[in-house]
C-alpha cells in the first residue's frame, strides 16, 4: 500500500535520524493538495516539537534521507510541512500487489460469532418500504462483517402472534367465504394482508353506526378531556372502545384466547395463514437478495424470558410489587422503572428479548449480537442492554442496536390500518418501470433479447433501490425518490453500475491484456496517481463500514470511485494511449477499479451488469 509503505519508511528514517519512535499510522499523511508539487505531505510540526528543532529543518532533514535511501524521489518544505514525490517504483509495485490480490479488502478470519438481526415482520401485512431500508441495512452489514472474517449468522424474529393477527384471521373467517392466495392469484403476504385490512374498515363503520347510540353519548359526555370532534375522537378513544364497546374487538380477543388455549381449529387456521404469508415474504426476499440463516418465532419466543425472571428475582436483580408484578429499578443508569413481567404471569416484549438472547447464546455462543431496529425503539434496547449487563451475560458487551430513520416517499408518511403503506412489491414494481422507461429512451439495449433486457433492468432497478436506501447514513431519516434513484446522472446506483459497463466495454475493446508490460510504463499521470490512491483507501473503508455498522460508508466510497473513474476516462486516452506501457498500466488500473466498484456492491447486495 503506497501510503502504509510511505509511513513506515518515515517512522524508520526518524528513528534513524532522531532515536525518536513514532508509530508509521500515527504520522500524520495525507495526498498532496493540488496547488503544491508532490504526491504526500506529511505534516512535520509534532516532530519537530518533539527533537526541538525548527519545523523547516527538521522537515529538510527527513527529506534528504528518504531521497538518499532511495524512498522517494524528490520533496519541497513548506513550512513546516513536507511535499514528498514518490518514485515511479513505488506506483507500479501498490497497483500490481492490488491486481494480484485476490483478497483486496478482506480481513482476517477471525474467531467470533456476530448475529445480526434484521426484518422482523408481522404476518398480518406485507413487507412495506420500512422493511426494505431495515433489510438492505442488515443483510449489507452482514455481508460487510463476513468480509472482515467474522462467523456471522443471519437471523431474524417473525411476529406470528397477538391481536393483529386474529383480526386477519377473524376478517378472513367472516368474509373470504373460502378465498385463497391461489384462487384470487393474490400473493400471499397481500392476501391476508388485505383482510388486516378489511377488518379495519369494518371496524371504523361498527364504531361510526355505535357513535349514534347510548352508549356513545353516555361516553363523550363523560370525557369532557377528549375532543368533541368524533373522527378526533376515535383516533384517540379506539382502543378503549376496541376492548370495552366493540362486538368485531370482543371477537378478535376471544379467538387470541382461543388460540392460547390451543383450540385446534384456530391454531389450524394460524398455521394456514401463515404460510401464505411466509411464501409471499420469500419471493419478496428473493428478489432482494435477502436471507436468513435461522429464523425466530414470537409464537414461541413469548413463552421465553420467564425462567430469568425468577433468576432475576433471586439475585435481587428484579423485584416484586404488591400485585406480584416484576421490575427493575434503572434510575441509576439514567432510566426508570421497568415491567419486566405483568401481575397475572403474562410476559411483555422486554421478557421474551431477554429471554431470546439468552436461548441464542445457548445455540450460537455469539460474541456480538447486532439488532438492526427503527430508532423509535431507542429507549428499548436501552433498557434491554442493561438488563443482559446486570444478568452479567458473556456477550453483554457485543450488543448493538443498529438505530435507523424512517424512510418516507415524497407524498409523505405510510399509515398501515388505512392500508395506504408502500408495499414492498409495489415500489420495487414502480423502479422497474422507471428503469425500463429509461432503457427504452436511450434505446442502448436494443438487438438483445426481451428476456435479457428484462434481467438487465431488474439488476438496474434492484441496484438503484439498494444504494439509494444505503446511501445514506442509518440514523438518518430519508425520502426514497424511485424516479431519482434511477438517474444515470446522479448519486445513485445505475451511475455506478455504468462506471463497471464503461470499463467492461473498455477491456473488451483491447486487443489484449498484458499486467507484466506495466512494470515499463515511465511517466505515470497525476490523473492515474489520484484514481490508485482512491482504490487502495478500500480496505480502510470496508474496516470503518464494519466498525461503525454503517453500509453507507461503502456506498458513498463507491461513487466516489466511480466519479473518479469517469473522470479519469474522459480526461486520459486509455485505448488510445501513445505506447503499449500506457496502455497495458491504464487497462490494469481500469480492471482494478473495476473490480473494487464490484466487490463494493456485492457488500450492498448489488449485482454489476455487463451492459446498460
Amino acid at each position: 500500500m503506497i501510503k502504509q509503505d510511505l509511513q513506515n519508511a518515515l517512522s524508520m528514517t526518524i528513528k534513524e535520524l532522531y532515536g525518536l519512535e513514532i508509530a508509521a499510522s500515527d504520522l500524520l499523511v495525507v495526498p498532496t493538495k493540488k496547488e503544491y508539487k508532490g504526491d504526500f505531505t506529511l505534516t512535520v510540526f509534532p516532530i519537530a516539537g518533539k527533537v526541538k528543532k525548527a519545523p523547516p529543518v527538521a522537515s529538510k532533514e527527513i527529506g534528504d534521507r528518504m531521497v538518499t535511501k532511495g524512498d522517494i524521489l524528490s520533496y519541497e518544505v513548506v513550512q513546516g510541512f513536507l511535499n514528498m514525490e514518490l518514485n515511479r517504483q513505488s506506483w507500479i509495485h501498490a497497483l500490481t500487489n492490488i491486481y494480484n490480490d485476490n483478497s483486496f479488502g478482506h480481513g482476517a478470519p477471525k474467531d467470533q460469532t456476530v448475529l445480526v438481526e434484521y426484518c422482523s415482520p408481522n404476518t398480518n401485512k406485507p413487507l412495506h418500504l420500512g422493511h426494505i431500508r431495515n433489510m438492505l441495512l442488515g443483510s449489507s452489514t452482514a455481508r460487510i462483517l463476513e468480509v472482515l472474517g467474522y462467523n456471522v449468522k443471519r437471523i431474524q424474529v417473525i411476529n406470528d402472534r397477538g391481536i393483529a393477527i386474529c383480526k386477519s384471521m377473524l376478517a378472513w373467517q367472516k368474509w373470504a367465504h373460502g378465498a385463497t392466495p391461489e384462487s384470487t392469484h393474490i400473493k400471499g403476504d397481500h392476501f391476508v394482508g388485505d383482510y388486516y385490512v378489511l377488518f379495519e374498515r369494518h371496524f371504523r363503520e361498527e364504531y361510526t353506526s355505535w357513535q349514534s347510540g347510548p352508549e356513545a353519548e353516555k361516553e363523550f359526555s363523560q370525557r369532557k378531556d377528549l375532543s368533541t370532534a368524533k373522527e378526533d375522537f376515535f383516533s384517540e378513544y379506539k382502543n378503549v372502545y376496541f376492548n370495552k364497546f366493540s362486538p368485531l374487538g370482543k371477537e378478535a380477543r376471544e379467538m387470541l384466547l382461543s388460540w392460547e388455549a390451543n383450540d385446534p381449529e384456530v391454531k389450524a387456521l394460524w398455521a394456514k395463514m401463515n404460510q401464505w404469508v411466509y411464501k409471499g415474504f420469500e419471493e419478496t426476499c428473493n428478489k432482494l437478495g435477502v436471507y436468513f440463516d435461522s429464523s425466530d418465532y414470537e409464537s414461541v419466543t413469548y413463552l421465553l424470558g420467564k425462567d430469568a425472571v425468577e433468576k432475576g428475582l433471586s439475585k435481587g436483580i428484579f423485584y416484586k410489587k404488591e400485585d406480584g408484578s416484576a421490575w427493575i429499578n434503572l434510575e441509576d443508569a439514567g432510566m426508570d422503572q421497568k415491567l419486566v413481567l405483568r401481575s397475572d404471569g403474562t410476559s411483555i416484549y422486554i421478557t421474551q428479548d431477554f429471554g431470546t438472547a439468552q436461548m441464542r447464546y445457548e445455540k450460537y455462543h455469539m460474541d456480538k449480537c447486532i439488532y438492526v431496529v427503527a430508532n423509535e425503539q431507542d429507549y428499548h434496547f436501552k433498557v434491554l442492554f442493561e438488563i443482559l449487563k446486570r444478568f452479567k451475560e458473556p456477550y453483554a458487551g457485543g450488543l448493538y442496536h443498529l438505530s435507523y430513520g424512517m424512510v418516507e416517499l415524497p407524498e409523505g408518511k405510510m399509515k398501515s390500518r388505512e392500508g395506504t403503506v408502500v408495499d414492498a412489491d409495489d415500489l420495487i414494481d414502480e423502479v422497474i418501470s422507471e428503469a425500463k422507461a429509461n432503457a427504452s429512451e436511450r434505446g442502448e439495449l436494443n438487438g438483445l433479447s426481451s428476456e435479457d433486457q428484462n434481467k438487465i433492468i431488474e439488476s438496474i432497478a434492484l441496484g438503484a433501490i439498494k444504494f439509494f436506501m444505503l446511501k445514506v447514513n442509518p440514523k438518518k431519516g430519508m425520502v426514497f425518490n424511485p424516479k431519482e434513484s434511477v438517474d444515470l446522472q446522479g448519486q445513485t446506483g445505475p451511475y455506478i453500475q455504468n462506471a463497471f459497463v464503461r470499463i467492461q466495454s473498455v477491456l473488451r475493446k483491447s486487443n489484449s491484456f498484458d499486467a507484466s508490460l506495466i512494470h515499463e510504463y515511465k511517466n505515470i499521470l497525476p490523473e492515474e496517481k489520484e484514481l490508485l490512491i482512491l482504490v487502495e483507501t478500500y480496505p480502510s473503508v470496508v474496516n470503518k463500514a464494519g466498525t461503525e455498522y454503517d453500509p453507507s460508508e461503502i456506498a458513498n466510497y463507491a461513487y466516489a470511485l466511480a466519479k473518479a473513474f469517469h473522470k479519469f476516462y474522459h480526461e486520459v486516452p486509455i485505448l488510445r494511449a501513445d505506447d503499449p506501457a500506457a496502455l497495458q498500466f491504464r487497462l490494469t488500473l481500469s480492471k482494478v477499479v473495476g473490480n473494487t466498484l464490484r466487490e463494493a456492491f456485492d457488500l450492498l447486495g448489488i449485482s454489476m451488469p455487463e451492459r446498460m
